[in-house]
């Protein structure tokens, strides 16, 4: 889906940071009109945080409504909710960040919480990026309580594992 996504603002750098803005942020299109879950955003706001002008949102809302197979996925988008990563630290709790050469591969994520439950150490939270719409995905677990750093080795064991950063 990225790639098809990716096709269609071809060539506009600026659009392109448009289209990652929404996905990475789970806003959705509708009715030429940019939603968080139910709440409108201004367009301004939006570009802002893209770090384009307002008419580069604009353009780019349009181009998803005028794509009949973009716009369905768009429409749908929701916010997957509540992030533990940015206060994890503040809140005792540990964070770690799990990067994979193949994000299709099956059992990255049983594999890390095998490790952790063998550790003592249960998951608040896991955030898992889709593949298919970000281009970088990562697996973050927010667990209970910190990760010891010997653990590091063991999670880099897991087949497919390429980089395991703790915060």
């Amino acid at each position: 889906m990225w790639n098809k996504v990716a096709t269609i603002v071809a060539g506009y750098p600026e659009r392109l940071k448009v289209v990652k803005t929404l996905l990475e942020n789970g806003l959705a299109v509708r009715g030429s009109r940019i939603y968080l879950n139910q709440i409108e955003l201004p367009v301004m706001k939006v570009a802002r945080a893209a770090g384009v002008d307002r008419r580069t949102v604009g353009e780019t809302v349009r181009i998803i409504e005028a794509n009949p197979e973009i716009r369905q996925i768009f429409a749908k988008l929701e916010s997957a909710g509540l992030s533990l990563r940015g206060v994890a630290d503040d809140l005792g709790l540990g964070a770690i960040e799990i990067v994979v050469d193949n994000p299709s591969r099956a059992g990255i994520l049983a594999g890390a919480s095998r490790l952790l439950s063998e550790a003592g150490i249960s998951i608040r939270q896991a955030l898992v990026d889709d593949p298919e719409l970000t281009p970088e995905p990562k697996l973050v677990l927010i667990t209970a309580r910190r990760v010891p750093g010997e653990l590091i080795p063991r999670l880099r064991d897991i087949t497919g594992v390429v980089k395991v950063s703790l915060y």
